[in-house]
């Protein structure tokens, strides 16, 4: 299998990349001896060395580095004759530790240690097989959207910390304050004495522009504002603190709108895909989490194997280790936290949107299992799910789902018939 897997390419190499420059070792497919250079990270330098490599060795090449993204790797695969050979950086580093006890790192030995492996498990690494333009603009928009909302819940926290020292009372008034209409208020009424000096018609007026109609909590929320007693008078508290709230706001209101902006690309992009509806079917899988699942699976059917492969691959699938007559069983530590994240996240969303998912989200909770445990526990069986309605190109139907469920004598379906 070594041979044939090998017997295609012209040259080996193992790259390790940097910001402004990159280790390089080659060997030829005709000889042993290797080669050492440094390449400089700029694109005439690297299209130079690229087309070097063509001059000289002709044919397909393969090259080993430790990302399957990023600026190397999108330069390298502009080239249709080279083969790119994603190597995990753990294992790059335990191929390392093996020869090196004392865990010293040196970018030319890396460069080496990843053709070394190349060459010597070709069956072990898989030829990097990007997708399609389409489906790696969607993957970089929601990670991008995700990191956004990680921002927003960071500021929203330490926004809620700040009010709690000089104006309480806010957070009383609005139970969510990650939105627009919160911002608003906040930067008309930054204090509780500016709020409270408000007409009530001025404060209806402003809800109203708002778009908040709601009478029964309108008048609720004026009333309360009106009878507010200020937590603390000290200039020396209020004013820091009500300038520290004032730039948190504004941060606030700039991660609401990027959080908009990209909801809106990222409909527009997946909208284009032919497999979106199928994974919009899914309950739970709404406009933020249907274009994530897309992602998660792509569109190379073949991708994976089954989907025990994308349990793996995802991080949901646990651990077993055995050592004698012992053995454990822990969660795994290497894989793509933003792709277990999608799962766990979605899973989430099912509990109280499909029957069945309940009803096993309780009994793991009632067994013990943590809400995350039992999060993951849930996304494990949806996988499964998933995976062959992508198979089969079928959308998720809720109810022949349960009726297959009832034939098989689920514990699960046999609660609801009871």
């Amino acid at each position: 299998m070594r041979e044939e897997r090998l017997s295609q390419y012209t040259a080996y190499i193992g790259l390790d990349w940097a910001d402004t420059k990159h280790d390089v070792c080659v060997q030829s497919a005709e000889s042993g001896e290797r080669e050492f250079s440094v390449v400089n990270h700029n694109p005439k330098a690297l299209d130079e060395w690229v087309k070097e490599l063509r001059k000289r060795f002709g044919g397909m090449i393969a090259i080993a580095v430790e990302l399957s993204k990023g600026p190397i790797v999108s330069v390298l695969q502009r080239y249709d004759f080279i083969v790119i050979f994603p190597i995990n950086p753990s294992t790059l580093a335990k191929y390392r530790e093996a020869f090196q006890p004392s865990r010293a790192k040196d970018d030319p030995t890396d460069a080496e240690l990843a053709l070394d492996l190349l060459v010597r498990h070709p069956h072990r690494f898989k030829p990097l097989q990007p997708q399609s333009a389409k489906i790696r603009t969607l993957a970089t928009l929601v990670e991008h959207r995700r990191q956004q909302v990680s921002d927003k819940i960071r500021v929203t926290n330490r926004l809620r910390a700040t009010l709690k020292q000089y104006y309480p009372q806010i957070l009383e008034w609005f139970y969510h304050i990650d939105t627009p209409l919160f911002c608003a208020f906040f930067k008309r009424w930054p204090t509780l004495i500016q709020a409270k000096r408000a007409r009530a018609t001025t404060l209806r007026k402003f809800f109203h522009e708002q778009h908040m109609y709601r009478e029964t909590v309108l008048e609720r929320r004026i009333a309360a504002i009106k009878d507010s007693l200020p937590l603390t008078e000290d200039e020396a508290i209020i004013v820091p603190f009500q300038l520290n709230a004032e730039v948190l706001v504004a941060q606030l209101d700039l991660a609401l709108e990027a959080v908009d902006r990209f909801d809106k690309e990222i409909e527009m992009a997946a909208s284009k895909h032919p497999d979106y509806e199928l994974f919009k079917s899914f309950p739970g899988a709404g406009s933020s989490l249907a274009p994530r699942l897309l992602v998660a699976f792509g569109e190379q059917r073949d991708r994976f194997g089954n989907a025990a492969d994308i349990q793996m691959y995802a991080g949901v699938a646990p651990v077993t280790e055995r050592s004698g007559r012992k053995h454990w069983v822990h969660w795994r530590w290497q894989c793509s936290t933003f792709l277990r994240q999608t799962f766990v996240e979605w899973a989430a969303q099912t509990i109280n949107k499909s029957y069945w998912a309940g009803q096993y989200y309780y009994k793991q909770r009632e067994k013990g299992l943590t809400y995350q445990a039992a999060c993951r526990s849930l996304a494990f069986k949806w996988i499964r799910i998933v995976y062959r309605c992508w198979q089969t190109g079928t959308h998720y139907d809720e109810s022949k789902y349960l009726k297959a469920l009832e034939l098989r004598g689920s514990p699960l379906i046999t609660q609801r018939s009871g």
